[in-house]
């Protein structure tokens, strides 16, 4: 190599590293979007503006929310990955919008390029939600009337199709283990879902945690969940174990931030410190307890880690099932 071709690698190398540090630096120096994957006043959406507004207080700078439902989540995650990487666009969304869905739907992204910064929850595995006037007091009521009445309808928040999500896996375990039939209506969050159930649209909801509050309250009623471990909140309510219904539980599925791929480390590492310390403040914590969230922090490291464990268990959960995959 020449002194010339030395120089100008070097004056290269000096650019590089400069033009990252004045990106750290100067970052943000504007708005930033926050894209949220379900309808307004969901959970989820609650967490999001929630966080959004305590990063809006250490970045200095508007952080605003636009819910882009659809999809099971596909819809804002295909939005996202459409974006400059930058920093200036971000999503809170589901886990599952990166590893299970994509292989059995059409999508508009490569997973790949989306990368999850961090996690701070994850979704409800699903239950079995009626209205609190209804018949059912218990889910032996609710069964027997099932069998006698097949065809019963309920809502899910998610696409439809295949059971893809732990709402729609754990009705239908339930529907095999005791001989069900039910008609699935998808709907864009869970918030709709309630909706639906309280309007008398549909029979029943396989709720996805937004119907915790109205249980809570006394609009909703939870017959049984399809939980691993039993619900600290309402203890009383079986699981479908508790019910002799064996179940393969499937893998949590998180509440994530994302991001698109090949965001400058600086800027990366700045996100991912500001929105961590916005999670582990003792006010999000609360808020996620006020609606029935569970905190459950990961980085972006143990998050990868996740991403790929969920990933792999269903591929080999819808090998089970013979379903081909698409991606």
């Amino acid at each position: 190599m020449t002194i010339r071709q030395t120089m100008g690698l070097g004056a290269f190398i000096l650019s590089t590293v400069t033009t990252g540090l004045v990106q750290a630096q100067t970052f943000p120096d504007k708005p930033i979007t926050m894209i949220v994957s379900y309808a307004a006043g969901a959970t989820t959406d609650i967490s999001a503006r929630t966080l959004a507004a305590g990063a809006e207080k250490i970045l200095g700078v508007p952080i605003t929310v636009e819910n882009k439902g659809g999809g099971g989540g596909t819809v804002s995650t295909g939005l996202l990955a459409s974006k400059k990487p930058d920093g200036y666009t971000v999503l809170v969304g589901s886990t599952a919008a990166i590893t299970s869905r994509p292989m059995i739907m059409k999508v508009s992204y490569d997973p790949k390029n989306v990368v999850g910064m961090l996690q701070y929850s994850y979704f409800h595995n699903g239950s079995i939600v009626v209205n609190s006037n209804s018949p059912w007091k218990t889910i032996d009521e609710f069964i027997a009337h099932a069998k006698s009445k097949p065809g019963m309808s309920y809502a899910v928040a998610g696409a439809g199709g295949i059971a893809v999500g732990s709402q729609q896996m754990g009705v239908a375990a339930l529907m095999k283990c005791k001989g069900l039939d039910f008609k699935m209506i998808p709907t864009q969050g869970g918030s709709k879902a309630n909706t639906m159930l309280m309007g008398n649209h549909v029979d029943f909801t396989a709720g996805s945690g937004s119907h915790l509050p109205l249980v809570n309250d006394g609009v909703l009623r939870e017959l049984v969940i399809f939980q691993r471990e039993k619900d600290q909140n309402f203890p009383n309510v079986p699981r479908l174990k508790d019910i002799g219904c064996d179940w393969d539980y499937p893998p949590d599925v998180g509440i994530f931030v994302a991001v698109p791929k090949g965001l400058p480390p600086d800027v990366f590492k700045k996100l991912e410190d500001t929105f961590t310390q916005v999670v582990q403040s003792d006010e999000f914590k609360a808020m996620l307890k006020r609606n029935y969230l569970p905190f459950d922090f990961k980085d972006s490291k143990a998050l990868a880690a996740q991403l790929k464990a969920e990933t792999e268990w269903y591929k080999k959960y819808f090998a089970t099932m013979g379903v081909a995959i698409k991606n």
